[in-house]
């Protein structure tokens, strides 16, 4: 329900993972998520920066075959077909809703401009509809990522959805996306309990 694949989107909400330790975990604090509701629709708005190159964030931006390791609310993720940089991505994901436990599909396009742009709509899935941007903007020692869109949840659960919600799962998929890039620098492999699926959340 709560998809952002750039992505997302991503798109798109965390697990702080263990860096060597000259460096400090990075943390939600500056992740800048924008949430509002316009009748059915909720906007989302994202910023983020990290210690990366731009290709560095791209690779991970844009590995949709790897990221149910990378993000813990998607449960399976594959490129099911290919045309250039046109990309079709099936995925398979989950969300809270108070004590409920969601899963959703969704097919997904994608349209790349390499290392700098990612657009993301849905094609069909349980939204009634999606369409997300995300950049990916080279600051010379920091890459900053963005990412602005709308998502159109179904009847039936948009009443359960509230913009808190999708805040803090937008927050989180971020935080973990940008520990991956992190992670992939450091040459280090996801911690267990992402793979699992049942990491704490990191509020610092």
């Amino acid at each position: 329900m709560l998809k952002f694949v750039l992505t997302c989107l991503l798109a798109s909400a965390f697990v702080a993972p263990q860096l060597p330790a000259h460096s400090a975990p990075p943390t939600a604090k500056d992740i800048v998520v924008r949430v509002q509701k316009n009748d059915a629709a909720f906007e989302v708005e994202v910023e983020f920066t990290v210690a990366a190159s731009a290709e560095e964030s791209w690779d991970v931006l844009t590995d949709y075959d790897h990221m149910a390791q990378i993000v813990s609310s998607i449960d399976s993720s594959r490129i099911v077909s290919r045309d250039g940089n046109r990309i079709e991505v099936a995925q398979k994901s989950h969300a809270s809703v108070g004590l409920l436990r969601v899963s959703t599909d969704s097919l997904r396009q994608v349209n790349l401009i390499p290392n700098r742009e990612i657009h993301s709509r849905l094609v069909k899935g349980d939204l009634k509809a999606s369409e997300f941007t995300t950049r990916v903007i080279d600051e010379g020692a920091t890459t900053r990522v963005t990412a602005q869109g709308k998502f159109i949840p179904s009847a039936l659960a948009a009443s359960a959805i509230t913009v808190e919600a999708v805040e803090a799962q937008t927050r989180r998929q971020y935080q973990e996306l940008r520990a991956e890039i992190l992670r992939r620098k450091a040459k280090e492999p996801p911690p267990p309990c992402l793979l699992a699926k049942n990491c704490q959340q990191s509020t610092g």
